[in-house]
């Protein structure tokens, strides 16, 4: 399995690790975030990638793990659209 960093510096500013998964997960994840506004990047073994490259993908491409990052600054805003957040989980109840 390849390793990816959990914090990098990415075109000059410091970029955080959601998660590592297959390409075709983690392109689905970043058109959830794309329309919530957060930017994000995948990392695959031999490069980043901004844009979702849809040619490489139906044309099989590398479709193995892939590190999907996004800004540190919009890390709260990616894991509650991703569902991923478990703050407020049950602290209403009582």
């Amino acid at each position: 399995m390849t390793h990816f960093e959990d914090r990098v510096l990415y075109q000059g500013d410091p970029w955080v690790r959601l998660d590592t998964l297959p390409r075709l997960l983690a392109e689905g994840w970043r058109r959830t975030l794309s329309a919530g506004g957060v930017v994000s990047v995948v990392r695959t073994p031999f490069q980043w990638s901004m844009g979702s490259p849809v040619i490489e993908i139906e044309t099989g491409g590398y479709m193995g793990d892939v590190g999907l990052y996004v800004p540190e600054v919009q890390l709260p805003e990616a894991l509650v659209l991703l569902g991923l957040n478990d703050e407020g989980d049950g602290a209403d109840e009582g």
